[in-house]
């Protein structure tokens, strides 16, 4: 994968009466989040007493079918959708992950990355603790089940006492419903309303999907608890400022929708303008690397006077379980998902644009896929700023040596991907389409990390 993986998306109902069907509600809205993980997913609902869950490998369609729904009764539920960045693919690791406690059962569901992992394990494994995954969600778990607390939103909050890293959470007990944001506001999450039930999720486009309103954007360290029909906010955390992950805008979030107010569509689209000011070029075409690329390709032709056109199609039935035993099969395979529309590219100067690259092998095959369709000259340009530092907060580049631009510099990359030129967007240019530097976390762009980091060796914090 030459993209940043997919962090998570959570999803939660509390339905205004008893008789919400929660469980489908959330099934809708895990399918609009369905882009945020294609790993695995689960559901876990609630009637006031009673809190059932299901969860499995694979897509939202392929784990939930109607026989599930007969069982995932109530009016409270909360879901998830996965890619792992810390533990295994397994199901052990597909959440919502389940406990039981003093309260009940609890079910929590999580977004973001830990990075104290190691000394909450060592902790908690010395007080007896038995994990039943390598997850980090299930440290929230754990310290909410052992604080002693009578209600299930001063055990949240006792649990984010011991932890440290990126977080925007979901947690279903039998009777109450709590949504939590980190104190950095490192992951989205936002609050939608209809005449059924509140909703709290990782993106607006899964409000628009189950027809709620927008209310507003979970501030950092503010919790929003719903109990015996009520819903109430509080500023549970303390929070000095801002560090939202800049790639949201970037690439994870979906281009319908609206982060801090501003359409992603229209943001992708305003980089690729910004990119074709800062690095103007003469081309016969514009295309994009689909799809990921396409809303700042639009902006670059817009604002370069280059005509935007379809070079590349995509094949978008290619599924995750797609094998290629083979080498020769898997470099035939990479045709079969991609594939340039010669009639259009032959002979011609190609402006690619794409949101970023991690690793450079897609690029490579696309471009040199350009190439040999018969484009006379192939130019590369990027959205965003090279990444050259790894991520620890639920992006899966957690290795240095395997981000291509901390190795090389954009001369020797592009001869790498087989580019005739490349461009990055700059940071302050990316800043001037986003906003303030300062509201945003931009660590993998700048080696500037907003907490403490883990140590490599022992995993102490540093």
């Amino acid at each position: 994968m030459d993209k940043p993986r997919e962090e998570c998306g959570v999803f939660a109902v509390a339905g205004k009466s008893q008789d919400v069907p929660a469980a489908s509600y959330a099934y809708l809205g895990l399918y609009a989040l369905q882009h945020r993980g294609q790993e695995s997913c689960g559901i876990a609902s609630s009637n006031g007493d009673i809190l059932t869950y299901r969860k499995g490998m694979g897509l939202v369609s392929e784990v939930f079918r109607e026989r599930e729904f007969d069982e995932l009764k109530g009016h409270l539920a909360i879901g998830h959708v996965r890619y792992s960045t810390t533990g295994d693919s397994q199901i052990e690791n597909a959440q919502p992950i389940v406990g039981t406690s003093r309260l009940g059962k609890i079910a929590v569901a999580h977004n973001g990355n830990l990075v104290n992992t190691q000394y909450l394990k060592s902790s908690l494994e010395r007080e007896g603790v038995v994990f039943q995954s390598s997850s980090d969600s299930e440290f929230f778990l754990h310290l909410a089940a052992r604080s002693g607390m009578d209600r299930l939103e001063e055990a949240v909050l006792h649990a984010t006492k011991a932890i440290e890293g990126a977080y925007s959470l979901v947690v279903l007990s039998p009777e109450a419903v709590v949504s939590l944001r980190d104190p950095l506001g490192m992951r989205p999450l936002v609050v939608g309303e209809n005449q059924d039930a509140y909703f709290f999720a990782s993106e607006t486009c899964a409000l628009d999907a189950v027809g709620a309103s927008y209310v507003k954007e979970l501030a950092p360290g503010e919790m929003a608890a719903f109990r015996d029909g009520h819903i109430n906010f509080i500023q549970a955390l303390p929070s000095t400022r801002r560090a939202m992950c800049i790639f949201e805008f970037i690439y994870f979030a979906r281009t319908d929708s609206v982060i801090g107010g501003k359409n992603v569509h229209l943001v992708r689209k305003k980089l690729g303008e910004t990119l074709a000011k800062e690095s103007p070029c003469e081309a016969d075409m514009v295309i994009a690397a689909p799809d990921s690329g396409i809303s700042a390709a639009i902006g670059f032709a817009e604002e370069s006077g280059i005509s935007y056109d379809t070079g590349l199609s995509r094949n978008r039935y290619i599924g995750r379980t797609f094998i290629q035993p083979t080498q020769e099969l898997r470099e035939l395979g990479v045709k079969i998902k991609l594939n340039p529309i010669a009639d259009l590219v032959r002979s011609k100067r190609v402006v690619v644009v794409d949101d970023s690259i991690v690793r450079g092998t897609t690029s490579a095959k696309a471009l040199s896929m350009l190439r040999a369709a018969g484009a006379r000259e192939v130019i590369m340009y990027v959205a965003s700023p090279p990444i050259k530092y790894p991520c620890f907060y639920g992006i899966d580049t957690p290795d240095r040596r395997e981000l291509i631009a901390a190795q090389y510099d954009t001369g020797r990359i592009a001869q790498l991907i087989g580019a005739d030129r490349l461009s990055y967007l700059s940071v302050d240019g990316l800043l001037s389409v986003v906003g303030p530097r300062e509201e945003f976390c931009l660590a993998c762009l700048t080696g500037e990390y907003p907490t403490r980091l883990p140590d490599t060796e022992g995993g102490a914090l540093k």
